[in-house]
Formats: structure tokens, C-alpha cells, sequence
């Protein structure tokens, strides 16, 4: 019965949201006005760094990394949420959706690994003041990131290839864009051991991760609250909120999709949950940092001035 070739299965089906047809134009407008205002906000960030030396130190450098991830990650999924949206669903290529899965799961690793070495880059600057520019370098950066997406690209390489070599008998996903769970809903066979090795995978991208920026935050409040200084303690903790609030809003989506248990839970609520950090997660990371570091208001009005000359 389910003897059926890989190869028969060339085209996947993604329903998309669902919406009432009356929602279509509002839905279509809303998230296109949110992609536009991601891209603008998310380049002017790496603009403003680029710009003004001030700003080119390594928490702002990780930030324009942090940008970059997020300005790729919408690319991947806000066009073709789009066309789902205006057409009521979308036909995509097997080969481009199993794409589609790969280079998501590679910038979504990556963004874990981001937010880690922002957190490491604090407790540096605020635990350790007198190590932190011998330990940060400009060298260390590079080699950090560098390192971040080469890892997680062999790691989902990897995981694509056990969900590669699937048969499926299905063409019809659930969602508004190919993701890991729906992608293994479609087929016909065993998927334990691709299920297996992303779990394994989950635990130095994901869990690791979330457990040391847990420990450097830790260590972070105890070190602010024996400043003696209330403007010194205000100005530590004015550089740390807006990577918390970052950090706390990425890792609660992310659990909650991928490690809260999902079966018996209708799939609207992860595309809503899904919808948090492949959306609103982007748009939201340069509001959050603009309007809670002074800095980066400071050279944004000088680079608004400097375009009006």
C-alpha cells in the first residue's frame, strides 16, 4: 500500500494559514508593511554600524550579525507567506521545500548561537571589565560567527539528508512554509531516526545554549546589584535588557514549537507560535534595540541629519 517512489511525490502543497477570504487583503497589507519595516530596520542598524566607529565594537558587531539573521530568515518565509495568502495556498517543488527547510534551520541555529556569544559578550564587559578587551577581539568575533554558521550548515546538512532519503505519500502541509515536523507529517515511512539526530542536534544548538545565557545572566544581576553606583547599575542593566528581552521572547517561541510536546495541539497554534519568531522576532529586534539603547539613538539622529545636509 505505501510502496510509493520519493521521486511520485515532485510537488508539496502549503495550505498556508487559512484565513476567512474577507482577511485576505488586511492579512496581505499587514504582513507586507512588516517585511518592508524589517528589511528598512534591520539594514539601517548595520548601516548605522558600519557608519560610525563608535558603534563598531563587538556587541555591535554581534548585533548587525543578529540583523543579518533576521533580515535573511523573514526573506525565506514573509514572500512565500505572501503568495500563500493571496492565492489561498501555494505549490512549491519538494527539492525547494526540503531547500527551504535547510537554509531556515541553518540561520535559525545560528541565531541561537548569535544571542549565546551577545550574552557571553556582556558578561565580559560586565563581570570580567579588566579580560574583556584581551579576551573579545576582533579575530575571536570573526572566528565565533564564522564558526556558528559553518556548524549548524554541516548539522542540517545532515538532518536533510535523513529526511531526504523519506518516501512520501503526502503533498499537502499544513503550514506556510516547509518546517521540520510538517515536512516528516508527509511521509509515509519511519522518521525516528532523522526525529533522533534533530533531537541530538537541539542539545549543543539549543539547550546548551539557553542554560549559558541563563548562567551569564545570572552572574550579570549579581554583579549589577553590588554596584554601589545607581547610574552605574542603571547603565549596566540598560545595556543588558534589550538582548534579555530578545532572548527571552526567541527561546520561549522556539520551545515552545519544537520542544513542547506538538501532537494532539491544532496546527494553527504553532503557525501562530511559528509566526512569533519568523516574523514578529525580526520586525520587533530593531524596535526593541533602537528604542533601549542610547547609542544607537544617538548616531541614528546624527545619520537622519547628516542625510538631510
Amino acid at each position: 500500500m505505501y510502496e510509493i517512489n520519493q521521486t511520485e511525490v515532485r510537488e508539496i502543497l502549503l495550505l498556508g494559514l487559512q484565513n476567512p477570504q474577507i482577511l485576505t487583503p488586511v492579512l496581505f497589507v499587514l504582513f507586507l508593511g512588516i517585511y518592508i519595516l524589517t528589511l528598512v530596520g534591520n539594514l539601517l542598524i548595520i548601516i548605522l554600524v558600519a557608519k560610525f566607529p563608535r558603534l563598531q565594537s563587538p556587541m555591535y558587531f554581534f548585533l548587525t550579525q543578529l540583523s543579518l539573521s533576521d533580515i535573511l530568515i523573514i526573506t525565506i518565509t514573509v514572500p512565500n507567506l505572501l503568495h500563500v495568502i493571496i492565492n489561498g495556498g501555494s505549490r512549491i517543488s519538494l527539492t525547494g521545500c526540503i531547500s527551504q527547510f535547510y537554509f531556515f534551520s541553518v540561520i535559525e541555529g545560528t541565531e541561537c548561537l548569535l544571542l549565546t556569544m551577545m550574552s557571553f559578550d556582556r558578561y565580559l564587559a560586565i563581570c570580567r571589565p579588566l579580560h574583556y578587551t584581551s579576551i573579545m577581539t576582533v579575530r575571536l568575533c570573526f572566528q565565533l560567527v564564522l564558526s556558528s554558521w559553518l556548524s549548524t550548515s554541516i548539522t542540517v546538512s545532515i538532518i536533510v539528508t535523513l529526511i531526504s532519503v523519506l518516501q512520501f505519500c503526502s503533498h499537502a502541509i499544513d503550514h506556510y512554509f516547509c518546517d521540520f515536523f510538517p515536512l516528516l507529517e508527509l511521509s509515509c515511512t519511519t522518521h525516528t531516526l532523522a526525529e533522533l539526530v534533530d533531537f541530538i542536534f537541539a542539545i549543543p544548538f539549543v539547550v546548551f545554549p539557553f542554560f549559558f545565557i541563563i548562567f551569564t545572566y545570572i552572574s550579570i544581576c549579581i554583579t549589577i546589584l553590588g554596584i554601589s553606583s545607581s547610574t552605574g547599575r542603571q547603565k549596566a542593566f540598560s545595556t543588558c535588557s534589550s538582548h534579555l528581552t530578545i532572548v527571552c521572547t526567541y527561546y520561549g517561541t522556539l520551545i515552545s514549537v519544537y520542544v513542547a510536546p506538538s501532537k494532539g495541539q491544532p496546527f494553527n497554534i504553532n503557525k501562530v507560535l511559528s509566526l512569533l519568531f519568523t516574523v514578529v522576532g525580526p520586525f520587533s529586534n530593531p524596535i526593541i534595540y533602537s528604542l533601549r539603547n542610547e547609542e544607537i539613538k544617538i548616531h541614528f539622529q546624527k545619520f537622519i541629519l547628516n542625510c538631510r545636509l
